[in-house]
């Protein structure tokens, strides 16, 4: 009987780009980097694509990290420690650490992954797929790799199938029949279409797979090239493209779907309107994101906190949740919930409601407070009595108002309310 071809994502290794601040998102990520904002309940962002790697086979993994790395880093730590290296299994944190010399950090997506060659040498891999740590999606990467090897590519790149009137926020392929990419075009006003649907186009993912060897001349090549801006899609992708075969992969062959008929699922959580509806949609009747897939989860780390709690059963003072998740270690105290998310910790007082509502860990709301349509950043404390997404022109004294309605909420932006700061 002959045995089953060997997994790919076993000589494969995941480098995820995890440095960026993601400032679109504003003060949500004034203390932490994007790919360790909190989503769904318990997760991170970056627990995605980690998840992604970990239940496609791959076993060796670096996160290159930057900006306020602290608690990026101190997650991975705690949740994702479990690799061992007697088991050939590996998980690299790479902080930005002057390794080129004293004066350089690291320049950009190329760059990072330049400045740890000799890391990655180690690893003893032949292929390294290349990962942006900061969106929320499913996909077997093995799909990806096994075509990237099949096609002979020099480089594949993970495509979007998005409307042409969209892609211009994106890095667009143009492609042929084959798909094989022929041009690469940073946000164009004039998006190229897909050559079998005018109204379609294919933007790139941020996921780049390629032979190490490959990769590691192409990055050597780049950092002694004065002109370039060490990135990705830049610099490394157009060049192949010019000089080398690059090709298409799109998302909806690899994507991990929970039943045949499901769309395809990708978010960029990058704004705070993306990032509120991304959590608001799970809690539909069916979510299109499946956290409760066990063939595919999304690992990460969990805190030992007790089950969350409701308590109080009089009129208008009554422990209740419609529509909404609530995590664990939460205390709804006559505080009616709807429609929303409230993570791991948070206190909600008597006479208080919550709709419409993204709140982050250990929040407390206190008695009477109204809050509708806001994200709530971790650790706050709602004064008594306040009244959130009733009135605007208010609201927008005082907090952030983004141009959907969605209201954010900081401490630091009670405190001034409060004449505290």
């Amino acid at each position: 009987m002959p045995s089953a071809p060997q997994r790919l994502s076993s000589r494969t290794m995941a480098f995820i780009l995890a440095g960026g601040r993601g400032s679109r998102l504003h003060e949500l990520t004034d203390n932490r980097a994007k790919p360790a904002v909190y989503f769904g309940g318990k997760t991170r962002i970056i627990d995605f694509a980690l998840s992604n790697a970990l239940n496609s086979g791959i076993r060796k993994m670096a996160i290159a990290t930057q900006y306020k790395a602290h608690s990026l880093i101190r997650h991975c730590q705690r949740g994702w420690n479990f690799f061992r290296a007697e088991r050939n299994e590996y998980l690299d944190i790479l902080p930005a650490s002057q390794r080129v010399d004293e004066t350089h950090w690291y320049e950009g997506t190329a760059d990072a992954v330049y400045q740890n060659i000799d890391i990655v040498d180690s690893y003893d891999i032949d292929y390294v797929i290349i990962l942006a740590g900061d969106h929320i999606y499913k996909m077997d990467y093995e799909v990806m790799i096994r075509e990237h090897v099949e096609s002979n590519a020099d480089v594949t790149v993970g495509c979007l199938t998005v409307p042409r009137a969209d892609a211009h926020a994106f890095g667009v392929m143009a492609v042929d029949h084959s798909g094989r990419i022929t041009d690469f075009v940073e946000k164009p006003k004039d998006p190229p279409a897909l050559p079998d649907d005018p109204a379609r186009a294919l933007a790139s993912m941020g996921i780049y797979v390629f032979r190490w060897k490959f990769l590691r001349q192409l990055l050597m090549d780049d950092a002694n090239d004065p002109g370039s801006n060490r990135d990705f899609g830049g610099d490394i992708i157009p060049n192949v493209v010019r000089n080398g075969k690059a090709m298409a992969h799109r998302f909806e062959e690899s994507c991990v779907r929970h039943k045949a008929e499901a769309t395809a699922y990708w978010r960029d959580v990058g704004t705070i309107d993306a990032f509120w509806k991304a959590n608001i949609d799970l809690t539909d009747f069916d979510p299109e994101l499946d956290l409760w897939d066990h063939d595919w989860p999304i690992w990460t780390y969990s805190e030992s906190v007790p089950p969350a709690k409701f308590i109080h059963n009089e009129e208008n003072r009554r422990g209740v949740a419609l529509s909404s998740l609530i995590s664990g270690g939460c205390i709804i105290s006559g505080t009616e919930v709807r429609n929303s998310l409230l993570f791991t910790g948070v206190h909600s007082n008597s006479w208080s409601s919550l709709d419409q509502a993204v709140v982050l860990p250990y929040v407390t709301v206190s008695r009477h407070a109204r809050l509708t349509k806001v994200v709530i950043d971790r650790g706050v404390m709602i004064p008594e009595g306040l009244i959130v997404g009733e009135d605007p022109a208010e609201d927008a004294k005082w907090f952030r108002v983004s141009p959907g309605g969605v209201t954010l909420i900081t401490q630091a932006m009670l405190d001034r309310r409060a004449g505290k700061a």
